[in-house]
């Protein structure tokens, strides 16, 4: 479109100072060399950089919080699911890991005292009453289980069955109030009743001022109560005070079981006794590490079948002797019948002779 004659001169008026300024633009440099025109040009562009970087954050961003994680929540309920299951399926293995061992260790313990009549027990119940501490355990009579018999762990002592029916049984604990064993003392084997508190501890009784007890001393069984073998462990002084207002010191006892977390006892069926061995399975074990070296020299054992040697107690049959004594002394009791002279009483024949009196 042509520019009207009155209006070029203002026009060529413009395009002469436009150039101007671009020339001077182009030859003015600011600071770090930089032509002012460049700075120009960017300061009119960088709007529009800033604007296109904006959009394109922002659709990035929708695309990652919100499209590409539409389905996260339900991913994120079903690894909780999981979890939870794993968690589960841990403390379930972890428990009967936990259970392995106990019943090993029960096994175990069994085993290293073959020769006393014993039978496992589950702990099935406990009872309701705080003031009360019984158990219950899956043995009954039909078992074999009878009043006043002995239940004890790998620990030591744990209580006595209190009643008997036919598939259960209800154990009367250690920490009862109603409970009691007679017990004495590992280093003084002075001897007095442990009874129950309803507590924790213990108290051992009857214990004289003048025996000296230290904490820490082992308390044992004494086997007078007619329920528990001699020498089982029953707990460990925890604390001894002297009475100004009686002869007796007052003594605190922890039990030897955990009474509160039994699991799986044992139920003596004899008072035979026995040496009580915790730890079974290491106190074998030791002996086949140390009798290991000494294998080769375990021929000399081989004198054990010189034991033979033993015959002479089939000589033992010198107590013959003792029916010789016997046999004499019979042989007398036939020889009574000498006294047969008795059916010689008829000479009192003469009797008959009084008929020549008339």
């Amino acid at each position: 479109m042509p520019i009207p004659s009155r209006h070029r001169s203002l026009t060529l008026f413009a395009a002469a100072i436009a150039a101007q300024i671009l020339l001077l633009a182009l030859q003015i440099r600011r600071g770090q060399q930089v032509r002012l025109i460049r700075v120009w040009a960017i300061e009119s562009v960088s709007p529009l950089g800033r604007g296109a970087a904006w959009s394109v954050d922002g659709a990035r961003s929708l695309w990652n919080n919100y499209i590409a994680l539409r389905h996260t929540r339900e991913e994120d309920d079903q690894l909780r699911t999981e979890v939870a299951a794993l968690r589960m399926r841990n403390a379930q293995l972890e428990s009967r890991a936990a259970e392995a061992d106990r019943l090993a260790g029960l096994l175990g313990f069994r085993d290293a005292h073959a020769e006393v009549q014993m039978l496992a027990a589950r702990v099935i119940g406990a009872s309701p009453d705080r003031a009360s501490h019984m158990v219950f355990i899956s043995r009954g009579s039909r078992d074999g289980l009878r009043r006043d018999m002995g239940v004890i762990t790998p620990e030591g002592v744990v209580g006595k069955v209190f009643a008997v029916y036919p598939d259960t049984s209800q154990v009367l604990l250690l920490t009862d109030k109603e409970s009691g064993v007679g017990a004495l003392l590992g280093e003084s084997r002075a001897q007095g009743p442990v009874r129950g508190t309803g507590e924790p501890l213990l108290g051992l009784e009857y214990i004289s001022n003048e025996v000296k007890v230290e904490p820490g001393e082992r308390i044992l069984t004494s086997g007078q109560d007619r329920i528990f073998p001699k020498d089982l462990p029953v707990g460990t002084v925890v604390q001894v005070q002297p009475d100004r207002h009686s002869p007796f010191l007052k003594i605190s006892v922890k039990p030897a079981a955990r009474l509160d977390g039994l699991e799986e006892v044992l139920v003596l069926l004899t008072r035979q006794e026995f040496n009580f061995r915790k730890d079974a399975d290491k106190s074998v074990a030791v002996p086949v590490a140390s009798a290991a070296p000494p294998k080769p020299a375990a021929p000399a054992t081989l004198p054990k079948p010189a034991a033979p040697a033993t015959p002479p107690k089939p000589a033992a049959p010198t107590p013959p002797p003792k029916p010789k004594p016997a046999a004499p002394v019979a042989q007398p009791k036939p020889e009574a019948p000498a006294t047969e002279p008795k059916p010689e009483a008829p000479v009192t024949e003469p009797a008959p002779e009084t008929p020549d009196n008339p």
